[in-house]
């Protein structure tokens, strides 16, 4: 009978078996880890977690987020006893087209975020807790972690995160069965070490034997009724229940050597079904008033820093959208989303410094679908959270990050400020857009278009002010890039700061003779194509120039547009090469060879080769 104790260890032998034999169809998989917490997940769906299978977007849904995603096999199992899937589907774990993967990823409707790079799941609970809680809905975020990944400093972020905010509709269910896939943790069963740190941090928790029904059944009433994020940590084994495995070093990750046996010794195979609580209650989200307005303009000449002008315009979308949130990582008066927060310090999230629980934020919100996030940092403090922002791609995500700060041209901070693989680290990132705006006007008409654009999407802005070169009413679009200066002798080709280096370039070339197109490649990805291919045709020669190391910027980009469609003419890619030190934006940008006297001497040198040959 479902809510009975003794159905409960039934159902969890039940999640035992199909996790062995799922892992066994497969040949590969981590029935181990599974079967360790195969109670806690028993008793979580027959009685606690509300989540309408059949209407997986529903906003009162609790969300169920398997943070140690190796353990796959037993979420799968969970599916199938709560009918989501049948018998069939689960054995075609880990096969060609299957939609039930080594790791889960949101192919399945019920799987929120792709989980396996161990220490994301509750980093990204918290944002989905946050975001549930703006919307002023009773959903719950039950977070499955395992033992080993508690060692992950972003685990932590979490922690303190939840325990700051006082997130208590955050459940974090600690699967402490002592082994790790090469021994023994560091903690091994010594559940204290994880409870303090947490309570330290502001959360309730609660010590148990996770194999024990009734103390996991009390834990989770008193978590439900707590007005605090809860952690229950829970003893328990890896393998339980088969003497092959049970508490055993060597058996993480492969499926048993005698899975029939293991099945036997398990009780045999059951078909159990759950009949998962549904959400009660409305079921329509609470939308912030928005008053309505216009975006920011600038006057041509103003000088103004698109990192400032990226601000004004978060603050003015958010005056007419009430699904942008914004989040940053306590240099809000330097990326400037403090014009939004000033606004509208309801929808904003102080993340501090912890890069990591900012982007898996960015991500939780967006779970919640009406959620459009932002999140801004220093572009080199990014790269902290990079791993979180690979994932993003793999679970489908749209997030929007802003990275200031870019480039020697910050100045006299030094190189540890400088990021200068920004561009070529987003660049690989699955199905991102990159784009680097030089001036106000295109910096305000890109973040509105970030805020529709799927995926993850970066925008580079840079700390300097530079004068605003488009009118207010120009049009701007992903994958474009603007002709600024026309000419026939050499196409210059910048973006950000080095735009207006390539444009002071250009005046000194025409004193010359030379004549340059320079082209703004406001979008590094997608890239405007065409008009890089119609320059090479039409100009013979190019010069890429870019605030960013050689290796994956934007004259690599550019020159693999150019190959793709069989453009021919000899380009010059001007980058940092050598290790910058603190000195002043100009001395800087001079002694990496990219401002405008690089320029000249690059652009006048590649005209005098082509004429020549």
């Amino acid at each position: 009978m479902s809510g009975d104790t003794d159905f409960r260890r039934e159902l969890g032998q039940q999640l035992r078996v199909d996790s062995v034999r799922a892992s066994d169809a497969a040949g590969s998989g981590h029935p181990t880890s599974s079967m360790s917490a195969a109670d806690l997940l028993a008793v979580l769906i027959d009685g606690h977690l509300r989540l309408d299978f059949g209407q997986p977007d529903d906003p009162r849904n609790d969300h169920l987020i398997f943070s140690k995603g190796h353990a796959s096999p037993l979420f799968y199992s969970v599916l199938k006893a709560v009918g989501a899937i049948d018998d069939e589907e689960l054995l075609t774990f880990r096969k060609l087209g299957s939609r039930l993967e080594g790791h889960p990823t949101p192919i399945l409707p019920w799987v929120d975020v792709a989980t396996g790079s161990l220490g994301q799941g509750l980093p990204i609970g918290v944002g989905v807790a946050l975001a549930a809680r703006l919307e002023r809905m009773p959903s719950r975020v039950w977070v499955l972690c395992g033992d080993s990944e508690m060692a992950e400093g972003s685990i932590w972020e979490a922690v303190e995160h939840a325990g700051k905010a006082s997130l208590a509709n955050l459940i974090a269910l600690i699967d402490v069965n002592r082994l790790g896939q090469t021994g023994e943790t560091m903690h091994g069963w010594d559940l204290r070490s994880y409870s303090a740190r947490a309570e330290a941090a502001g959360w309730t928790t609660i010590e148990i034997d996770g194999h024990d029904v009734q103390e996991i059944e009390d834990a989770y009433d008193a978590a439900e009724a707590g007005d605090r994020p809860t952690m229950i940590v829970a003893r328990t084994k890896k393998g339980k229940g088969v003497k092959e495995v049970e508490d055993l070093n060597g058996k993480h990750g492969k499926p048993l050597a005698d899975p029939a046996k293991a099945i036997e010794e398990l009780g045999g195979e059951r078909d159990l079904r759950v009949d998962v609580k549904k959400p009660e209650g409305d079921a329509t989200p609470y939308k912030f008033p928005v008053p309505g307005g216009e975006l920011p303009t600038w006057e041509l000449g103003t000088e103004v820093a698109t990192r400032k002008a990226y601000g004004e315009t978060l603050a003015a979308l958010g005056a007419r959208r009430d699904d942008i949130v914004v989040l940053d990582g306590e240099v809000g008066n330097s990326t400037y989303s403090e014009d939004f927060k000033e606004v509208f310090p309801d929808r904003f999230v102080e993340v501090y410094i912890a890069e990591q629980q900012m982007v898996a934020a960015a991500v939780g919100f967006q779970v919640r679908r009406h959620w459009t996030p932002f999140a801004s940092t220093f572009a080199a403090f990014l790269s902290r959270a990079y791993d979180f922002v690979r994932m993003a791609a793999i679970s489908r995500a749209d997030i929007r990050l802003c990275g200031s700060h870019a480039g020697v041209s910050i100045g006299e901070d030094g190189p540890s400020q400088m990021a200068l693989e920004d561009i070529a680290s987003l660049r690989a990132v699955h199905g991102s857009t990159i784009l680097y705006p030089s001036d106000a006007t295109s910096t305000a008409a890109l973040v509105e278009l970030m805020a529709d654009t799927g995926g993850i999407s970066y925008m580079r802005t840079t700390r300097a002010a530079t004068p605003v070169i488009y009118d207010a009413d120009e049009e701007f679009q992903i994958g474009g890039s603007k002709v600024v200066l026309e000419g026939d002798d050499v196409t210059i080709v910048g973006a950000g700061i080095t735009l207006h280096e390539a444009l002071a370039a250009a005046e000194r070339l025409a004193g010359e003779g030379i004549s340059a197109r320079v082209v703004d490649l406001y979008s590094v990805k997608p890239i405007d194509a065409d008009t890089l291919v119609r320059a090479a045709e039409e100009t013979g020669a190019i010069v890429t120039v870019e605030d960013h190391w050689k290796e994956g910027g934007i004259g690599e980009a550019v020159l693999a547009a150019l190959a793709e469609h069989g453009a021919s003419a000899p380009v010059r890619v001007l980058a940092v090469e050598d290790m910058p030190g603190s000195a002043t934006p100009a001395q800087l940008l001079r002694g990496a060879e990219i401002d405008a006297e690089a320029i000249f001497a690059a652009a006048t040198a590649i005209v005098r080769t082509k004429v020549e040959s």
